[in-house]
């Protein structure tokens, strides 16, 4: 019934469906990237078992100790306050001139939009236009999503460890076979986003991210045992009716390439959980002292490793490496989409440890609507009365979200320290 769907069409015409075979059906590519992902997971779980039932911490000795160590058991006990490590990121004065924080504010601001609305633009462009197009020839699309979600998260791996190595950082303390678990999901997450732009528009994937406040809640509540306050409720629920009216709209001369489908919706809330998972894993993982940098690190070392050893195993690499050397213009784009994730991800760091998680927010807000904007007049989007007003329901409860968050950091300081707290539910 799946493969039935009706795929995402380009703006050319394809004459046959996109998946042309089982092999290139998202569902069967899951399962089998999956597959890819366990052949290394399970073995590595059997021998961190083994090494943890060995007491291999008080018995182990010879050159591979540090190693196992490190990877197993780690070498520092958590911080006490988690709220800490934050806070020693902002190393810089804060009686820096006006003038120098305004200009360090735009450079934040341009670099955080340049990076991620050329990353949205080429990832709409690799994923759903074709390469090699001529006059006698249809061209070819690009179908392997996990190749993207390796070319990003290599160079990823490459910048942070050369920050972390040129750069001074706390003393690693977590085990690192803990990052697996947001790397997993973090893979997974990247994975869903990529495949889903075959079936649903980017205006729809950026809207249903703005919406991912929903998920993360539930699992902040399951994983992380958090509590929120009740103005936090009300405005999820305002970016979910935002959202529900955008996907509910329609246009009588709808561009055929804003067509969602069902297994575009599958693949978005896949997204959505496995991301939510990832952002609620890393906050537990930062009661370890450890600096952002160092979480971006371990993350992509082992998000490498996965998708190296599926794609090897599948044999995929391969494939993905001749579609580079048939198109030229692809091996651009590709390396630029990874070129933009890696700087946007640094940009995002200084960001925060500038002028806080507020800021920052606004930042990326703003970057969503400018990239549903871009979309649309890029690529052709249509967009109705009801889908617009879809749109500003979702940005007006995002900027709300931030604004009473602020309120409410004003007000717990002034709040004497007897002083009981705002209920949270």
């Amino acid at each position: 019934m799946l493969a039935a769907l009706p795929p995402m069409a380009a703006s050319e015409a394809v004459p046959a469906a996109l998946q042309d075979t089982w092999g290139d059906f998202w569902l069967f590519r899951f399962f089998i990237n999956a597959a890819g992902y366990a052949s290394i997971l399970v073995p590595g779980y059997l021998l961190i078992q083994y090494f943890k039932r060995k007491n291999y911490l008080e018995t182990g000795r010879g050159i591979c100790f540090p190693v196992i160590k490190s990877c197993v058991f780690g070498s520092e006990a958590k911080s006490a306050h988690q709220d800490d490590i934050p806070l020693a990121a902002r190393s810089e004065p804060m009686e820096s001139s006006t003038a120098r924080q305004v200009f360090k504010l735009l450079f934040c601001a341009v670099g955080l939009q340049v990076s991620y609305l050329t990353w949205g633009v080429l990832q709409e462009r690799v994923m759903t236009r074709t390469y090699g197009t001529t006059e006698t020839e249809p061209g070819e699309k690009f179908k392997d999503s996990q190749f993207l979600v390796f070319m990003n998260r290599i160079l990823a791996f490459t910048v942070a460890g050369l920050y972390c190595a040129l750069t001074k950082q706390p003393r690693h303390g977590a085990p690192m076979f803990k990052y697996s678990f947001a790397s997993l999901s973090n893979i997974l997450s990247s994975w869903c986003q990529y495949e889903a732009l075959k079936y649903i528009s980017f205006p729809t994937q950026v809207l249903a991210k703005a919406s991912k406040v929903i998920p993360v809640m539930l699992m902040g509540k399951l994983v992380s045992r958090k509590s929120y306050e009740y103005w936090e409720y009300l405005t999820a629920a305002l970016i979910s009716v935002g959202v529900s009216m955008f996907l509910l709209s329609s246009a009588p001369n709808k561009h055929l390439s804003t067509v969602t489908t069902f297994s575009g919706l599958v693949l978005l809330a896949g997204y959505i959980v496995f991301d939510s998972f990832t952002s609620n894993w890393q906050d537990a993982l930062f009661t370890y002292k450890m600096s952002p940098v160092q979480m971006m690190f371990g993350v992509n070392v082992f998000s490498c490793l996965f998708t190296m050893g599926s794609l090897l195993e599948q044999g995929a690499l391969v494939e993905s490496a001749r579609f580079m050397a048939r198109h030229s213009e692809f091996t651009v784009h590709a390396v630029l989409l990874s070129v933009c994730s890696a700087c946007g991800q640094l940009f995002i760091f200084y960001t925060i440890s500038q002028f806080g998680a507020a800021v920052f927010t606004i930042i990326m807000t703003l970057r969503q609507a400018f990239a549903i904007l871009l979309s649309c007049l890029i690529y052709g989007h249509a967009v109705t009365v009801v889908g617009g007003l879809g749109v500003a329901v979702v940005f007006v409860a995002l900027f709300l979200r931030v604004y009473a968050r602020s309120r409410m950091k004003k007000r717990s300081k002034k709040l004497p320290p007897g002083d009981a707290p705002i209920q949270k539910v």
